[in-house]
């Protein structure tokens, strides 16, 4: 049991005597502490920073009495208190007076400090005294002096004792440290001879165990064995190796070459030592980390002998530590950590590319700058010396100056003879002038007063002198700018007087030049500022519109599938919601969950089938899944039962697809090319050019790899092709085939060249031998892929001029080195070819149109019906570099849907004043097309004459290929420029800049197609913020949505209603469409200007379209 006393030190001093010898344990309390003394156990705690204390220094211990405290010598205790006075239980014992009592003759106790001894009070004998006489002040001096002198030798007594305790404390201390160190001594031997035994016991029963095991292995035939034989994570084997047995049994080194779990975790490579096993047994150690299921490896001697198991490698399982699940989440999460290290380490090394040419940059800029200032110093400094030796300083009897001595910036007396010049009967007389041959314009403007000091008609007007004037430049008039009508301008040579006091001219020069040097730098830096400003408001809203264009994408199926969270991330649970009803699987009792990722592809494979649950909504039924790290698409069907027959649901063989974002691994680009005989800009007739050149783009930037193919016309534009040059040649079809390769905008182009000039005709269609020039050009471009040893995931061919590529590459190369490819047929018009696409249709994977509405439209099409299973209908999307109100050069103001209602009404003061319409804030209708009769021209003849009559203006920009449909159209032109001169106007050609500022400019664009596959007009109409009118027909229908009766069709694609549509193809239903229109514009303007906001910001880019052949790339693949 232990003690423990708390006592504090009193403030004055005592009486102390060390007595008996006790061990105790002192603990301090934090103090001040002026002095200290030795310890009682110097020798043993002289190194114990602790263990300090002092009898005399005035703060206290806690003092620790062990149990076996009655066993040894101890300090006695006592007290000078009264009796009664100490605590219950814990009275001192009086002391024993034979034990080294030492006392104070003479003088009673002075109450003593309290220590680890006390000593007892010394009771004095006292006299009794009668009478007490007085006494003098002699006397009581006298005594004074006595009680002085007694107190000083109590104290040199009491010093005197304290020396001698102390010396007697320290060799009682040396004494018990010395035992205490003994007695320490003694047991941690004891301990290390047990320690010693108990690991040598561990060590022999090793070795047997050892020799156990060596003995098992070799009666067995094995070359191998580890100990200890069960194997956990985070332990140190030893590996044994029998080199006699072995394929190492005459070399002299050995080492082990081996990793973790599969090979694929932390490798490593160690010597084997030889043993004293009997036999020739070799080990070395290795550390299990504790991420392992699995040690595989090898033995070798260092250099190229290997003994490997029979070539089967030897491996050793790991008990209790990760599953390979586990390890395989392990490598992930590193690799993902890894990849995040990388990333921002390849950032900052970007920033700090950024940031060196951004320095390079401006570097290079300001010498630029340098050298135009340096240039337009001189060349103005040219202009002045030519005025300078034209410039006087006075010209007798018309003009002086006083005083004739000045300097920029002072105020000078200029004089002018009325009367000898063309202003004599003028009222008024003004100076408009400058200086430095009118450097900053118009900078001195002064009324004359008359003076009447000299003879003549002499007036004058006090000017100050520009700073930093060579040159004074002016000329009289008869009023104020803007009201003058009549000048003395020096016969047309206007007035120059020389400033004589000016400052040097090589100074001047010197300091313009770094003026014009400063004004340059601000006004690109301002520019730059501007145009990068305007790059990063640009990147940002095409995220904003690909973020939101992704959710509609997700959301487009809501009504069938979705997940929870909606965008789907790796690592994370995500819950499926599936509702039946409009699928295969309606009414199904049961519906199971089928799972996998990475179109299928994923190492887990496919997940177990999970029966699905019903969800809260009743409508839905739901299950869970947990996304793997390494996933980058979630892909799943449903089914009727666990097994795997009975009803699908995989949507029509696509299978449903969920993007997954965050994941380590990243979806490996797909190559494709495409063949192709039009291609934008370079190669443009319709929108097959736009299509090829915009979808080939968006799939790049979703990182796939794209080429085109395409025929060298001699006609190519081939200023928009970048780093064009000959690539290669190669014979075939009996003549020599040139290949040139260039860029286009960013995309790959191949342009094959045959030299029988079936290219050379100056155009692209109209030979009366095309499809013979395209035929043979469908089977060179599959020659070249073949012969340059391509191997695309996809060929994509377009129409009837490329579609004998699926045949030809199905009967001639499929099987001879393109093996890997699937074809894509896409029909843009099926008014041509239908023969040639029908054939296509039957040889190729997949093919597609250019709308959903139009796919149905021609699916009992023969050509079409016999191949509905593998064709589907994909929209168009428009180029949203080409068509962009933010950073269009065509439009006089730039502008979003955040300033739609201004930048609009800029466009269209501009067009009213480019064409020569009336000023006028009335409706404006735009119709942008080819006269055709497929563009329902008769529509287009009533809808202007409509419009018109409804206060509107109308503009029409397109040309007709028959000369008839022009002619009729040049009659209507000039019919409405008689009758409606300042509101109509027919522009019957081709002009880019004009439709860019059409588009901006009208309030509605009409287009009452007859059919159309998919139309890009009203496509760009929207973006402009341009409100459509279409008949329902093809693509028309899909992108157009009534704002009064299409509601919940655009609500089930994620958008809202965007424009006016009709059904028919007569008067009747464009008159509805056109006066519902111009009725909103006029009526409910703060709604309209709120409904071309609306359209601005809807997506119809190929942002969507891109992913959708994404899809269907993919299921031709599978």
């Amino acid at each position: 049991m232990e003690v423990s006393l708390q006592v504090q030190t009193p403030l004055c001093y005592g009486k102390t005597v060390l007595r008996d010898k006790t061990l105790v344990r002192i603990k301090p309390f934090i103090g001040p502490h002026p002095s200290r003394r030795s310890n009682l156990f110097s020798q043993f705690t002289q190194s114990c920073s602790w263990y300090k204390y002092s009898v005399i220094a005035g703060f206290s211990h806690q003092m620790m009495a062990s149990s076996d405290f009655s066993r040894k010598r101890r300090y006695k205790v006592s007290s000078p208190r009264a009796n009664d006075s100490a605590p219950k239980g814990f009275k001192p014992k009086p002391t024993n007076p034979r034990k080294d009592q030492r006392t104070i003759e003479g003088k009673e106790g002075i109450n003593p400090s309290i220590s680890t001894e006390y000593v007892n009070p010394i009771k004095k004998e006292t006299k009794t005294i009668d009478k007490v006489q007085p006494l003098t002040v002699s006397e009581l001096s006298q005594r004074a002096d006595n009680v002085k002198n007694d107190i000083i030798n109590e104290k040199e007594k009491l010093e005197t004792i304290k020396k001698k305790n102390d010396n007697d404390q320290i060799k009682d201390d040396e004494e018990a440290s010395r035992k205490l160190k003994l007695e320490i001594e003694a047991k941690l031997r004891k301990k290390m001879e047990e320690e010693l035994r108990k690991k040598e016991m561990e060590a022999n029963l090793r070795i047997q165990e050892i020799k156990n095991l060596a003995n098992e292995t070799f009666l067995n035939g094995e070359k191998m064995f580890c100990y200890p034989k069960l194997v956990t994570p985070d332990q140190e084997i030893e590996i044994f190796l029998n080199r006699s047995d072995s394929s190492l049994f005459n070399e002299s080194g050995i080492f082990i070459m081996g990793a973790f779990n599969d090979w694929r975790y932390k490798s490593f490579t160690v010597n084997l030592k030889k043993t004293n096993l009997s036999g020739d047994w070799w080990s070395c150690r290795i550390h299990v980390p504790k991420e392992a299921y699995k040690i595989d490896f090898v033995f070798f001697n260092g250099q190229d002998v290997y003994e490997n198991n029979d070539m089967k490698d030897f491996c050793i399982n790991v008990e209790d530590g990760m599953d390979i699940f586990e390890f395989e989440e392990l490598l992930l999460e590193e690799k993902r950590r890894e990849l995040q290290r990388l990333a921002r380490e390849e950032a900052e090394r970007e920033r700090e590319l950024e940031e060196k040419r951004k320095i390079e940059a401006e570097k290079a800029a300001s010498e630029s700058d340098r050298s135009m200032a340096k240039s337009e110093a001189e060349r103005r400094r040219g202009i002045i010396e030519q005025v300078l030796e034209k410039a006087v300083k006075f010209v007798d009897g018309v003009w002086y100056i006083e005083p004739s001595e000045f300097k920029g910036g002072d105020m000078v007396r200029l004089y002018y003879n009325k009367g000898v010049g063309p202003l004599a009967n003028v009222k008024d007389l003004w100076i408009h002038g400058g200086y430095n041959n009118w450097k900053d314009g118009l900078s001195i403007v002064e009324k004359l007063d008359k003076f009447v000091g000299k003879d003549g008609d002499w007036w004058y007007a006090n000017v100050v002198v520009p700073t930093r004037s060579l040159v004074l430049d002016w000329v009289f008039t008869d009023g104020p700018p803007q009201l003058a009508t009549l000048y003395d301008n020096n016969q047309r040579k206007d007035f120059h007087a020389i400033v004589p006091l000016s400052i040097p001219q090589d100074l001047f020069w010197a300091e313009e030049e770094n003026e014009i040097y400063n004004k340059l730098q601000t006004e690109r830096r301002l520019k730059e500022e501007e145009i990068r400003t305007k790059a990063v408001k640009t990147a940002r809203m095409r995220a904003e519109t690909k973020e939101r264009t992704m959710k509609t994408f997700l959301l487009s199926q809501k009504n069938i599938v979705y997940t929870d969270p909606l965008e789907v991330k790796a690592g994370d649970l995500v819950t499926v919601f599936y509702n039946p009803t409009n699928t295969e699987l309606n009414g199904k009792p049961e519906i199971w969950f089928r799972c996998s990722f990475n179109r299928w592809t994923h190492r887990m494979g496919l997940l177990p089938p999970q029966k699905m649950l019903p969800a809260d909504n009743g409508m839905h039924v739901i299950t869970s899944v947990k996304v793997p790290l390494d996933a980058y698409l979630m892909d799943f069907v449903f089914s009727e039962k666990e097994s795997d027959d009975g009803v699908f649901d995989n949507k029509n063989g696509m299978d449903y697809h969920v993007p997954v974002s965050g994941g380590i691994t990243k979806e490996p680009p797909m190559h494709i090319v495409h063949i192709s005989v039009e291609m934008a800009p370079i190669a443009k007739v319709g929108g097959l050019a736009d299509v090829v050149t915009s979808l080939s783009r968006a799939v790049q930037d979703l990182n796939h790899n794209v080429d085109i193919i395409l025929p060298k016309y001699d006609c190519l534009n081939l200023s928009n092709v970048k780093d064009f040059g000959f690539h290669k040649s190669y014979s075939w079809g009996g003549t020599e085939i040139k290949i040139w390769f260039g860029k286009v905008e960013g995309l790959s182009v191949y342009f094959l060249e045959p030299q029988n000039g079936l290219f050379w005709k100056g155009c692209i269609y109209g030979c009366n031998n095309d499809g013979e020039r395209f035929g043979f050009f469908c089977h060179a471009a599959l020659e070249f892929l073949l012969q340059s040893g391509s191997h695309p995931d996809v060929i994509h061919c377009h129409d009837w001029s490329s579609a004998p590529v699926a045949w030809l590459f199905k009967d001639e190369y499929m099987h001879y080195g393109l093996s890997k490819a699937r074809i894509v047929f896409t029909i843009h018009n099926l008014e041509f070819g239908a023969q040639l696409i029908g054939k296509a249709m039957a040889y190729a994977d997949k093919a597609t149109t250019v709308s959903p509405t139009y796919s149905r439209e021609v699916a009992g099409n023969p050509v079409i019906a016999p191949h509905l299973y593998k064709f589907h209908g994909i929209l168009n999307g428009i180029d949203p570099d080409m068509w962009d109100p933010f950073n269009d050069k065509f439009l006089p103001v730039s502008y979003t849907w955040e300033n739609v209602v201004e930048g609009k009404k800029a466009a269209k003061e501009a067009l009213q004043q480019k064409i020569g319409l009336k000023r006028a804030d009335v409706p404006l209708v735009g119709i942008i097309t080819r006269l055709t009769h497929q563009k329902g021209i008769h529509l287009i003849k009533h809808a202007i004459w409509r419009a018109l009559d409804r206060g509107s203006q109308v503009v029409l920009l397109g040309s007709a290929p028959d000369p008839r449909i022009q002619n009729d159209f040049v009659n209507l032109a000039s019919q409405l420029h008689s009758t409606h001169n300042e509101q109509a106007r027919l522009c019957l050609t081709y002009d880019e800049p004009l439709s860019h500022l059409i588009y901006a400019g009208s309030d509605f664009i009409l287009v009452p197609s007859i059919f159309e596959p998919c139309g890009l007009t009203q496509l760009t109409a929207m973006r402009y913020g341009s409100i459509p009118i279409v008949r329902k027909t093809g693509g028309l229908y899909d992108t157009v949505f009534d704002v009064e009766h299409d509601k919940e069709r655009a609500q089930s694609q994620g958008l809202q209603p965007n424009g006016f549509n009709f059904e028919g193809a007569d008067a009747a239903g464009v008159d509805y469409a056109v006066n519902r229109a111009i009725s909103a514009w006029y009526d409910s303007r703060e709604w309209f200007n709120s409904l071309c906001k609306v359209v601005m910001e809807q997506d119809w880019s190929w942002n969507r379209p891109a992913l959708d052949y994404l899809e269907l790339y993919h299921a031709a693949r599978k």
